[in-house]
């Protein structure tokens, strides 16, 4: 008699050794199903870690979800592997794992390496594949060109299920081939040099906006296969944009399919609560000291920057792996082994993903969401920092918002809000976020939180995206505030496009547009963006008129540019210093007619010998009201 389930397996004993010490980083290669040929029987090999069940079986519409016909081994070495060979399954074959616990429970488990996933709300996992045949080298080979600290970064934060729906049916989800055949050329238009997916990873809870992960190794059903979302990948590169995803090591939901007591034991998360349950969000939160743990997230990083050919991963909620206090009151949490609130286990790993991802994809970025002042994160590992390549600024967002809330006649007493980044803006390496964090749970879009009249929100909004771009660090802007979107963001619907066709909507979208071309054309804008010498104030001390003049320099003195900011709605006639005596020209002016300005012209000027902020040349300017000029010598 044929036996349903063959002893066969796909792990040598180096890969055990590796993942029991926490040191194996393509464990998708070996875990979850793999269609294989095994003694000339094509079928397909599964492998699970449940080292608390007492049996592991594969249940499936091919054997009607008997949890008794299909058995898995358990390796001998005490790894707590379960694997098999069945013969006859092919791609498409959905199942589950059914595991009876030593404990008693019964469970029916979705696969934690599965590649696909149903469609919610179905719940079991799919035989799937990866493979794809790519034909972006050229953009893999350039990619350390595009993705270097000292070259532009723009860009677009996105959540593909609500950035634009079908029009015959808003209902509808578009599929990620759908979305790139709009996206790309959308982002290739407007300039953004990446872009960055909310979670992609399959996630049962849709208004969750993908941080609430079941399948960290399968790209959500939602809009299509694997293949599909490769396509869209590619068509990216293609057109030299880079493709950044949010990743969430930080917590997961507790989904009877999920990770959440997998083996009936407390397997991915901690047992201890104080340590384990995340009260913000209900979730649970990884055992960062358990190799095998450590092992599947940095499997997890390394399977979408392998087999997805992503350029960079924005850590989300770093801040709340990083404090066991975090969000908790006294007595809610324990103290690590020297007394402090730093939790040692999730630094540890931290440092590890970041120098196990730049050792074997150095031309990628790592970012941290991180939003307290948690030292080095973007610092190396070997100066004792967390090895991110960048780090969110939330000061810099929180601040600048505060400010441009105000009304101008009251800006003169939060003048120290816009100076105040400068202080700390060359600890880190900084990217500049207005994030979808920003638009939603009654917050306002941006264009609503300007203060004034439509043309004032309007030349506000300008106004400070033009601050944002010129100033230090790299730039990320959120779907919709391209055009003024009005509303909050809703996950439910897609973006107000219809808002184009007014001439103040029209007018900011061309001006973002105008602004992503003027940072990737200017080097002086990005060459030395995390650096004290890229910038320089000129006057930072006009509070009564709302002023900022300041310089970002590149590395060349030909290529500095000058920054003035006129922050109240008064046309202003104002002497400003430069370094350099000659002709300077307005290369970009936020006021201008054609982005919905009042047009106030102020096209170049020639430089007099007068000395000013500590200048000895200066030019004569006229300020456009709530509004700001770059200028460049010519």
């Amino acid at each position: 008699m044929r036996q349903a389930v063959e002893v066969y397996s796909l792990f040598t004993d180096f890969d055990i050794s590796l993942f029991r010490a926490g040191r194996h980083f393509k464990l998708y290669e070996k875990f979850g199903s793999h269609t294989v040929t095994h003694n000339g029987k094509e079928g397909v090999h599964f492998a699970v870690w449940a080292p608390n069940a007492a049996s592991v079986s594969v249940i499936g519409n091919f054997n009607g979800w008997n949890p008794h016909s299909h058995p898995l081994f358990v390796r001998w070495d005490s790894s707590g592997i379960w694997e098999g060979f069945i013969e006859g399954l092919k791609l498409g074959e959905v199942y589950k794992y059914h595991i009876h616990s030593n404990t008693g429970e019964r469970l029916e488990k979705a696969d934690p390496f599965a590649l696909v996933n149903e469609q919610p709300p179905h719940t079991a996992s799919v035989v799937g594949t990866t493979w794809f045949q790519w034909n972006d080298q050229t953009w893999m080979r350039q990619r350390q060109a595009h993705n270097a600290l000292d070259k532009p970064f723009a860009v677009y934060e996105m959540h593909l299920g609500s950035w634009l729906r079908d029009p015959s049916d808003p209902e509808r989800f578009l599929s990620y081939r759908e979305i790139g055949d709009k996206l790309v050329p959308y982002l290739k238009e407007m300039g953004f040099t990446h872009v960055e997916f909310m979670p992609i990873m399959e996630h049962p809870f849709y208004p969750s906006w993908g941080y609430q992960i079941t399948g960290y190794f399968a790209a959500s059903s939602r809009y299509g296969s694997p293949q599909d979302l490769m396509y869209l990948i590619e068509n990216l590169h293609k057109n030299n944009i880079g493709v950044i995803l949010d990743w969430v090591p930080s917590h997961f939901p507790g989904d009877a399919h999920g990770l959440y007591k997998f083996d009936g034991s407390h397997l991915f998360e901690h047992e201890d609560p104080r340590k384990g349950f995340h009260p913000d969000w209900k979730s649970y939160i990884f055992n960062y000291g358990r190799n095998e743990v450590r092992s599947f997230l940095i499997s997890n990083a390394f399977f979408w920057l392998d087999r997805y050919h992503i350029d960079g991963l924005r850590v989300d909620a770093v801040a709340s792996m990083l404090y066991l206090d975090y969000s908790r009151n006294e007595g809610e949490w324990i103290p690590n082994e020297y007394g402090g609130r730093e939790n040692l286990e999730a630094v540890h790993f931290l440092k590890e993903f970041n120098e196990a991802v730049y050792a074997h994809f150095p031309d990628v970025q790592t970012i941290a969401e991180e939003s307290t002042s948690w030292p080095g994160v973007s610092r190396p590992t070997f100066a004792n920092g967390l090895g991110f390549g960048m780090k969110w600024m939330m000061g810099w967002m929180h601040d600048t918002l505060n400010y441009f809330k105000e009304d101008p006649i009251n800006r003169r007493y939060y003048h120290d809000k816009i100076t105040f980044g400068t202080v700390y803006s060359f600890h880190e390496n900084f990217m500049l976020p207005l994030s979808h964090d920003e638009v939603v749970h009654g917050k306002q879009s941006l264009i609503y939180k300007m203060p004034g009249d439509e043309w004032q929100k309007f030349a506000n909004l300008r106004a400070l995206y033009l601050y944002m771009y010129t100033f230090v660090g790299t730039k990320l802007l959120f779907m919709g505030g391209e055009f003024g979107q009005t509303s909050e963001w809703n996950v439910n619907q897609s973006l107000d496009w219809h808002l184009t066709q007014f001439e103040s909507h029209r007018g900011m979208q061309q001006f973002v547009k105008d602004l992503n071309m003027l940072y990737r054309a200017q080097p002086a804008l990005y060459e030395r963006a995390f650096s004290p010498d890229g910038f320089q104030w000129l006057e930072y001390g006009d509070q009564e008129n709302s002023v900022f003049v300041y310089l970002r320099r590149g590395n060349a003195a030909s290529d500095d540019v000058l920054v003035v900011l006129n922050l109240t709605p008064v046309v202003r006639d104002y002497r400003v210093g430069v370094p350099t005596a000659g002709l300077w020209e307005v290369v970009l002016n936020s006021d201008d007619v054609s982005y919905y300005g009042s047009g106030t012209h102020q096209h170049a000027a020639l430089s007099e010998e007068i000395a000013w902020m500590d200048c000895g040349n200066s030019i004569a300017l006229k300020l456009p009201p709530l509004g700001g000029l770059v200028l460049k010598q010519v």
